[in-house]
């Protein structure tokens, strides 16, 4: 079983990232700063890093140097910083690949699944998730495994579209087009509050994830 190591220093991106990598049939490990993944990476057993860019101790740049100095393992970095000069200057480091903040999990764990194939790693075949959720059009209703939400119909209009497109991000303006049909001039914030309503009449609210300075996106549970 694939071995992935986890450099983060925020807890829940940390999380979220090990439970998309253990339900993909991978193992994982946690690093919370540069100069610890160094050390884990040296003493062995592990197959591929996910490294973010913004570490203590020593950032994610640094410890690629390192690294490759006595490894060519799979590097993929996470960068909130997107600019062409920190994306050629992370890759010229050593990286593979990077993924920019904020992410799928889900787009994640297939780049993963690529550098795992293309370094010989074992790489355990996906399984397709199956979603608990209906939608039924034609009765603007939404089924969460055969029982029908309590939605308004501009809810409806919004789940749908979001259940339609799993971990696509959507912003605020867009999902508002979609439910403000008539083109009415509203702030583009008042979609927060339809959104919280949505939370509150879903089994599991976590679906429904906000994307900081975004907006928004639905993911299937695991």
């Amino acid at each position: 079983m694939p071995n992935i190591l986890i450099v983060e220093d925020d807890t829940k991106i940390a999380a979220l990232l090990a439970d998309y990598m253990n339900a993909a049939g991978w193992s994982t490990r946690l690093a919370a700063d540069g100069r610890s993944a160094v050390d884990a990476i040296r003493h062995g057993g592990v197959d591929l890093v996910l490294l973010d860019l913004m570490l203590p101790e020593l950032d994610g740049i640094g410890v690629c140097r390192e690294v490759r100095a006595f490894s060519q393992l799979p590097i993929i970095m996470l960068t909130a910083r997107v600019d062409e000069i920190d994306r050629l200057l992370g890759l010229d480091s050593g990286a593979d690949d990077y993924v920019c903040k904020p992410f799928s999990p889900r787009e994640v764990v297939a780049r993963v699944r690529v550098h795992l194939r293309r370094s010989g790693a074992s790489v355990v075949a996906p399984t397709a998730p199956v979603s608990p959720f209906q939608i039924d059009r034609a009765g603007m209703r939404v089924l969460h495994q055969g029982a029908a939400l309590a939605l308004t119909p501009l809810e409806f209009r919004l789940l749908a579209e979001l259940i339609d497109n799993p971990s696509r991000v959507y912003t605020r303006q867009q999902l508002l087009d979609f439910a403000h049909q008539d083109q009415r001039d509203i702030s583009d914030r008042t979609v927060d509050s339809h959104i919280k309503n949505i939370r509150r009449k879903l089994p599991d609210a976590e679906c429904l994830q906000s994307v900081y300075g975004v907006g928004y996106r639905f993911e299937l549970p695991l």
